[in-house]
């Protein structure tokens, strides 16, 4: 998957709603503020993206959960999109009175170049989506999960129950915005395919985006993000063999090794690496050089449990 922010500016659609709820630890301190990860169309549209490998799951009947919105690029059928996501859902997913994902498609009139939405229509289709959610969540108990935004289209996507009369609200709301040509379906989806293997990142786009929001807490914390400083980073393996192939992998790109030890306390993964550089913290860079270390500890039976570094100011 490429890494497509790099040469993007960012969509309307992904400058709205701040993000809730980050799976990191913030270490604060007199003059340092450490910040660590912590490890971690229509229907042709929604199924169309590659599967990903899933663990078993079990569906559950409770739907309360703390929602924690986040967004990434992807490619929806070879096209660019915007994928804006409840990752919260995932610890619910899939919901046995819920087995029906609805879909809502909306024609953008005003969409940029690349096919994502524009500034200028924003707070238009915010209206729309708004207007949506209320409805389709007040009257069905529905939960949304989703959107996609790509090759001109704001695709929305919910989990129902019941299903009775759903096209009708639908246009009952839709017939509030006369400018807007829309489109919606329904199709029965007990496995909760089209949120956990479309919608839901794969490990790779998820580990960008947590990147991503250790980097605007730097931000927050009046980090321009200009200067280089150590970056300390730290991996876990299965065996002492396993973390020896990753060293020699890495090797070339002048990692010094802080420590590295034993601890059984650790379970499957007992084998620590804590390593270390001087980088950049922007967000191409660090992107860049987190999913290489990321990838290669996947590849030797790690995993790459998160970065650190401190808040600098000018």
């Amino acid at each position: 998957m490429p890494h497509l922010h790099k040469a993007l500016t960012l969509p309307a659609s992904v400058l709205r709603h701040p993000t809730m709820k980050s799976k990191m630890k913030i270490i604060i301190g007199t003059l340092i503020l450490a910040l660590t990860i912590i490890s971690m169309g229509l229907f042709d549209k929604l199924f169309g993206k590659a599967t990903q490998n899933q663990p078993v799951v079990t569906a559950t009947t409770h739907n309360e959960h703390s929602e924690d919105w986040d967004f990434y690029f992807s490619n929806v059928n070879d096209k660019l999109a915007s994928l804006y996501v409840d990752l919260g859902v995932h610890k619910i997913a899939p919901m046995k009175d819920k087995q029906n994902v609805v879909w809502v498609s909306i024609k953008m009139n005003n969409p940029r170049e690349d096919g994502l939405s524009s500034n200028e229509e924003s707070n238009e289709l915010y209206k729309i989506e708004d207007a949506l959610v209320d409805k389709l969540k007040n009257k069905f108990k529905s939960i949304y999960v989703g959107r996609v935004t790509t090759t001109g289209d704001r695709d929305l996507y919910f989990y129902f129950g019941d299903t009775t009369l759903y096209d009708k609200v639908i246009s009952d709301v839709m017939i509030t915005f006369p400018k807007y040509y829309f489109d919606f379906g329904s199709k029965e989806d007990k496995t909760w395919s089209g949120y956990l293997d479309f919608l839901y990142p794969n490990p790779r786009q998820f580990q960008s985006i947590q990147n991503r929001r250790v980097i605007d807490q730097l931000e927050k914390g009046g980090d321009k993000l200009t200067k280089a400083r150590e970056v300390d980073h730290w991996i876990f393996f299965k065996t002492d063999n396993d973390r020896t192939k990753f060293l020699t992998k890495i090797k070339p790109d002048n990692f010094i090794i802080v420590d590295k030890d034993y601890d059984k306390k650790l379970g499957k993964l007992p084998y620590r690496l804590h390593i270390k550089r001087i980088d950049k913290v922007d967000w191409d860079s660090v992107d860049y050089y987190v999913i290489q270390l990321w990838k290669l500890a996947t590849e030797c039976n790690g995993e790459y449990d998160g970065w650190e570094t401190s808040v600098q100011k000018d």
